[in-house]
């Protein structure tokens, strides 16, 4: 499982890196988390609001903090 994290690193940005983490490591899969910084790769998903959360390719929230359980929820339907 591929996921990345969309923002330029603000503070709402470091915090959905971490509830990504968490939610990984409370369910125990094997992901590889990215950080995807620069602006024009964002722009190239279509994100106009970050953070953005992407999961295998496929953006499954923008604009807002997901929860480490919104997120695990989330992985465990993949």
């Amino acid at each position: 499982m591929k996921i990345k994290i969309l923002g330029v690193g603000c503070p709402k940005c470091k915090q959905l890196t971490a509830n990504a983490e968490s939610a990984v490591k409370e369910l125990n899969v094997v992901a590889e988390i990215f950080k995807v910084t620069d602006i024009d790769k964002i722009t190239e998903y279509g994100v106009m609001m970050t953070p953005a959360l992407v999961v295998d390719g496929a953006i499954v929230s923008s604009g807002k903090v997901l929860s480490k359980d919104e997120i695990k929820n989330i992985i465990s339907k993949k």
